[in-house]
């Protein structure tokens, strides 16, 4: 079976354990805040500061400066240039390039997550790309737990489902 559809609105059944997603979102221009050995800063361009979270997310998001790490090769949103070529002060592209992941989770809020930005997600997909194990390296716990959709991003992130089991 294969649909396509935009991540608002989309009822919570339509996703299940196993689905493999094509997942993508347009690249939107970003100001880089801030560059570190290890990270570069980004004004989040998607979804607003929740004031009534018990979380203090300040509108940025942390990519590694590292291309070759874990949290860059696997993760879902990248930057155009990588981070390694970024510096204060400039701009780049945010988004999600066409990748293929499977859903290892599927988890309902109510009431509705509290994750220190609006929209608070109602559900959320935790995902893994689809040539990733769920096991995890034992030095690296971490490692292996996937990558969180939320269903109510800000971000325009458009999922299709392309396998279900």
């Amino acid at each position: 079976m294969e649909r396509k559809a935009v991540s608002e609105g989309i009822p919570q059944q339509d996703y299940r354990v196993g689905d493999v997603l094509r997942v993508t979102c347009p690249p939107t221009t970003a100001l880089v805040a801030e560059v570190s050995s290890f990270y570069v800063t980004i004004d989040w361009p998607w979804g607003e500061i929740d004031p009534d979270s018990k979380y203090g997310w300040n509108g940025q998001v942390v990519f590694p400066t590292d291309p070759n790490s874990y949290e860059w090769l696997l993760g879902l949103f990248h930057t155009d240039p990588e981070p390694q070529h970024l510096v204060p002060g400039d701009t780049c592209l945010v988004g999600i390039p066409e990748t293929l992941v499977h859903v290892v989770d599927v988890i309902h809020h109510d009431p509705l997550a509290d994750i220190g930005w609006l929209p608070r997600p109602h559900t959320t997909l935790v995902v893994l790309h689809v040539n990733q194990s769920e096991e995890t390296d034992e030095e690296d716990e971490d490692r292996g737990k996937g990558f969180a959709i939320e269903l109510d991003s800000a971000a325009p992130i458009a999922l299709e489902i392309v396998s279900r089991d």
